[in-house]
């Protein structure tokens, strides 16, 4: 295991919460990029940014048609970075599409999406992880409440809070289809759940989470101390959010389906280690073993 000092112990025998030791904007507030200082401001007090306009509605088209292409296809489907749905069999997620589409992978490298990143994150930065998720309408399941670094410094070994996820809308997100829900401010909060780590506990928890997940009274007193935030927005726009703001979604029981493309930047400078709360690490098409800069 790994020998980096541990800042935030979880997985043990009780839930503990630790204030957060990190930075939220690790870079200079001058320093020039998408981000304005008042937007670098607006994140580091809430944790997330929502951008109303991130691509146009041409580039949404071209995102889109390679997001049906990839979950047509029968070899992508039959891959291990493809999640299905358990009830529809539909797929719900693909890991890694930066490598598997040059599309995905342009999208990737677009300045007005790594650059954002290095701004917050104040280096360069990688791909830590990647993925489309596909929330077709009449019952697809949401993802229950969790912090996205819980699962990242407990099973992948992220030692430090320097870690910065975008959610890039290509269908609308209307407040009924299952949209994305955060505490704000939560993120300044780290809280250690109770319970050991399964072995391989990715198969099961890319479907229904359960190691890692808060309980009801530890969700009830974050949720009344910071109340609970909904993302709508059109096809195109999308949501910076830091790795450990306290987020889920719901079901999608509407006609209505909800796409979007996931990407997760991490530091350079925040490689990761061996797993602090976990027997063995996960795949690397969950989480990245390859720290190359995105360029």
């Amino acid at each position: 295991m790994t020998d980096v000092t541990d800042l935030y112990p979880t997985r043990g025998t009780t839930e503990v919460t630790t204030p957060r030791q990190d930075p939220v904007v690790w870079g200079s507030p001058d320093t020039p990029g998408p981000f304005d200082v008042a937007g670098l401001q607006s994140f580091e007090r809430d944790g997330f940014l929502a951008v109303d306009q991130l691509i146009t509605e041409d580039e949404v088209a071209v995102y889109r048609r390679e997001l049906d292409r990839l979950v047509g296809d029968p070899a992508i489907r039959a891959d291990e970075r493809s999640v299905v749905e358990p009830k529809s069999k539909e797929i719900r997620s693909v890991f890694e599409v930066h490598r598997i589409s040059e599309v995905f992978a342009g999208l990737v490298r677009d300045e007005r999406v790594v650059g954002r990143a290095r701004q917050i994150l104040g280096s360069d930065v990688y791909v830590h992880q990647s993925r489309i998720n596909v929330k077709p309408g009449f019952g697809a399941s949401g993802f229950y409440w969790h912090s996205d670094f819980e699962t990242w410094h407990a099973e992948d070994g992220l030692p430090n809070m320097r870690t910065v996820s975008v959610s890039i809308a290509l269908t609308e997100n209307y407040d009924t289809n299952g949209g994305l829900m955060i505490m704000p401010g939560s993120h300044r909060t780290f809280l250690g759940c109770a319970g050991a780590t399964p072995d391989d506990n990715y198969k099961k928890s890319l479907q229904m989470q359960d190691a890692g997940t808060p309980s009801d009274e530890a969700l009830t007193a974050l949720a009344g101390q910071y109340g609970i935030k909904l993302f709508t927005g059109r096809a195109g726009s999308a949501t910076w959010f830091d790795c450990n703001c306290m987020h889920g979604s719901g079901d999608n029981i509407t006609p209505f389906p909800r796409s979007n493309v996931f990407i997760v930047f991490n530091s350079v400078e925040n490689a990761a280690v061996d797993p602090f709360a976990a027997p063995v690490r996960r795949p690397e098409f969950i989480g990245a073993r390859d720290f190359t800069p995105v360029r």
